[in-house]
């Protein structure tokens, strides 16, 4: 909820969460290796208190200081991601390898997205920070579309990061002009673009932005089995559509956008490089159709049914139950469902807030789906997010649960996929015989010996 302009000034949410990489105690004796952290925080908190009109003992920022040793932090973590004004993420190395750091990430960025489906401009919400110098080619894909303002503070803070500013004495006078710069940047998001505060989401089951250290590139596919305007049963509300299967929106009333593209956003959030098709232009996210068995179990190609490479990606099939109605479309998802791999996985939106939904025809298909896709559907109710499979009620439930069935398919694909390779040319290996069978060669055996 946004809050009216007649209450702004009541309004005394913290300007900033302060979001920084936790640098491990080291070395006897050892003081605070955070204790610099904390004076930018203390000087950035200075510097808003005179640049605002938030009054005494409102908190200017946050930072979690000293607090995961205490009770109640995940709690307190959460109500500040869910409430603050603008996000600061310290850029450094360790930053990124940092789950909880991801974690926070990806809290605060899904309130941003959330704001842009209700019809919010595009909130640049994210202020990050330069804490130690950070090669662009470095930054995790899930952070590269947020802008990070180096040019404006200068070479030095480009270099050294604002550790080396503050850490430098002949750099004071730099290192102050760059924290008031970034306060009034941290007013200035605030005031043009509000974000408003939403519902905390649980800290334990928030995913991290950044996938874990050592991995690779992480791909996935959004395949989109929904009808268009044209192609809907004559007495479906054709609010819900558009003129391709991507553009189908089906909790419209709580959102401005197309589902597909907010998975999108939300998928590509989790460190992903996602492509997207619509089903009735073909499915190069699933598996090939198998070719033609011979007589003896073989394929045209030779190889036996199992033996063919898997394909370079798992997939999430986004399904509306309403694209049931059309045979042709029904008939190709049920061969879709008979040939899919473990790493197919499906999400099901069922909007309870649509009435056609809870109609006699809407159950209908309900018991359609179940009959077109029982091998993709029976998987997903064997796992933790089986509402995704039995119908995703509301807008929220769906961004809640998407990240489980992305994490879910992932781990399919690891334990199936990646431990078959693909097979290489096929080179006869020579029967090895053990010393007995050298010496004493089976009786008619040719050894290519003298006559």
């Amino acid at each position: 909820m946004d809050i009216p302009e007649r209450n702004r000034a009541t309004d005394n949410r913290p300007y900033f969460f302060l979001s920084y990489a936790h640098t491990p105690t080291w070395g006897a004796g050892a003081g605070d290796p955070d204790h610099w952290v904390h004076v930018l925080f203390q000087d950035l908190c200075d510097h808003i208190m005179a640049l605002t009109d938030l009054p005494a003992g409102a908190p200017a920022g946050f930072m979690d200081r000293e607090m995961r040793s205490g009770e109640g932090w995940p709690e307190r973590l959460s109500e500040n991601l869910a409430s603050c004004r603008v996000f600061v993420p310290l850029f450094s190395p360790r930053y990124f390898t940092s789950e909880m750091c991801g974690r926070e990430w990806y809290a605060f960025n899904e309130r941003i997205l959330r704001a842009r489906a209700s019809g919010s401009a595009a909130t640049p919400a994210i202020v990050p920070a330069l804490w130690t110098h950070v090669d662009f080619d470095d930054l995790p894909d899930s952070v590269r579309h947020v802008h990070l303002d180096q040019a404006s503070f200068g070479d030095r803070y480009a270099t050294n990061g604002i550790y080396g500013l503050i850490k430098l004495n002949r750099l004071h006078d730099e290192y102050e002009e760059t924290v008031l710069g970034l306060a009034q940047r941290i007013v200035r998001v605030a005031r043009d673009s509000p974000l408003p505060p939403i519902r905390p989401r649980p800290y334990e089951s928030t995913p991290s932005a950044f996938k874990p250290r050592g991995e690779g590139p992480r791909h996935i596919h959004l395949t989109v089995a929904a009808p268009t305007r044209h192609t809907l049963p004559p007495d479906r509300d054709h609010r819900p559509y558009g003129e391709d299967a991507q553009d189908w929106n089906p909790y419209h009333l709580e959102s401005a956008r197309p589902l597909p593209a907010l998975a999108e956003e939300l998928i590509r959030s989790l460190d992903y490089r996602i492509t997207v098709s619509s089903f009735d232009d073909g499915d190069p996210g699933g598996p090939e159709p198998a070719p033609a068995a011979g007589p003896d179990g073989a394929d045209a190609s030779g190889e036996l049914p199992g033996d063919k490479a898997p394909p370079g990606r798992p997939g999430i099939l986004l399904v509306d139950r309403w694209a049931l109605a059309d045979e042709d479309r029904r008939n190709r998802l049920a061969d879709y469902d008979s040939r899919a791999h473990p790493w197919i996985s499906a999400v099901v939106p069922w909007n309870r807030a649509d009435e056609q939904c809870q109609s006699d025809e809407g159950n209908r298909f309900v018991e359609e789906l179940d009959r077109t896709l029982p091998l993709i559907l029976d998987r997903g109710r064997r796992t933790d997010c089986r509402m995704a499979v039995n119908g995703v009620p509301t807008l929220k439930a769906f961004t809640d649960v998407l990240p489980a069935v992305v994490a879910h398919t992932t781990r399919q694909y690891l334990k199936h996929a990646e431990a078959h390779p693909p097979q290489g040319p096929h080179i006869p290996r020579p029967r090895l015989m053990g010393p007995a069978q050298a010496a004493y060669p089976e009786p008619g055996t040719d050894h290519g010996g003298d006559a």
